[in-house]
């Protein structure tokens, strides 16, 4: 049976994804040092809200309220034994909205990084970071999820411990790391060595791409990395909202519904066939961007300088490729065939 994620991408050129969780958590009462996660069980509607509000601004695929479910993280909150209950939860709630949709929408159970740095660097083992990923992707399928969607991962080792794990609840599965040093990830990966490393993968991901990051900016200049490796896997772009700053109190996000327009279809002629926003991004962002994707038609891959005319400037000048990969992406300013 076809999964309803490649349903999808086999009937669209293009798909929206949804937006922020935690700033849309934050701005209907969540605190700094809660777990989101409980919230599935204390506060189910306005997880329901959360969820709502994607789809009605036209996401076809949302993520659930599941980034921190892991023994890992829970511990922190003397919860690490709730870690499948609460994924369950999470895509239990998911999948009532999508189900109510009137048309199809994917439910995408979110699976974050465990906090913890791997062996042979780090003290987690590879098979207990197995363990982990099993139990949270284990809930998700429990709850109804139509896919996993791992996500903010920096380190390879990581993503091949939950690739594991997903294989082995059998369940599909997307993956994105966040590229936000200087091109690479916190632990020195590059989009051309993710790229190579997804290809390798025993059950490699539908799609896989980048999330979160330093803005949109830097984030299209990775996808125009990913695309020039001439991949045939769906490309991910799940980019900020803009820069945050620290006003009041509280963090906020500079990216315009108009900007984040821009930026969505920019992500569409780049490569990207499955496109949302991560911190900072709204409904009426997500609006902005659906209307855009519907309404402008496909245009050359931008070049960087149009990236950063339109979106703001690169936070750094490597986009981690070393000398090639700047000018490789340069040259692919031309229409794809």
């Amino acid at each position: 049976m076809t999964d309803a994620l490649t349903k999808l991408l086999a009937e669209r050129d293009w798909l929206l994804a949804d937006g922020a969780t935690g700033t849309t958590l934050f701005n209907m009462g969540l605190t700094a040092g809660d777990a989101p996660e409980f919230w599935n069980e204390t506060h189910p509607d306005n997880i329901r809200a959360l969820y709502q509000g994607a789809v009605d601004a036209g996401s076809d695929i949302f993520l659930t309220n599941s980034f921190g479910a892991n023994a890992s993280r829970l511990k922190l909150h003397d919860a690490a034994s709730r870690a499948r209950e609460l994924s369950r939860r999470a895509a239990e709630l998911g999948r009532e909205v999508a189900d109510a949709a009137g048309r199809p929408v994917v439910v995408a159970g979110s699976v974050g990084p465990t906090g913890e740095i791997l062996a042979p660097i780090g003290p987690l083992s590879h098979a207990l970071a197995v363990e982990m990923f099993e139990e949270t992707a284990s809930g998700l399928k429990d709850g109804g999820a139509d896919v996993l969607w791992l996500e903010t991962i920096s380190a390879p080792e990581e993503f091949r411990a939950a690739a594991e794990a997903f294989a082995n609840v059998g369940m599909p599965w997307c993956g994105t790391m966040s590229f936000d040093t200087a091109g690479r990830t916190m632990m020195g990966v590059t989009s051309a060595e993710f790229g190579r490393m997804v290809e390798t993968l025993p059950n490699p991901p539908i799609g896989f791409g980048a999330n979160c990051g330093t803005g949109a900016s830097d984030l299209l200049r990775t996808v125009l990395g990913f695309a020039a490796s001439g991949t045939e896997r769906p490309i991910i772009a799940k980019g900020n909202a803009g820069i945050p700053r620290y006003e009041g109190g509280h963090i906020h996000y500079d990216g315009t519904p108009e900007l984040m327009a821009d930026y969505a279809v920019m992500a569409r002629d780049a490569g990207a066939r499955i496109i949302g926003g991560c911190c900072g991004t709204t409904p009426e962002h997500l609006r902005a961007m659906r209307a855009a994707l519907e309404s402008r038609p496909l245009g050359p891959r931008p070049t960087l300088e149009l990236i950063a005319g339109k979106l703001g400037a690169f936070s750094s000048e490597s986009d981690g490729l070393g000398e090639d990969g700047p000018a490789r992406v340069r040259r692919g300013g031309r229409r794809r065939g």
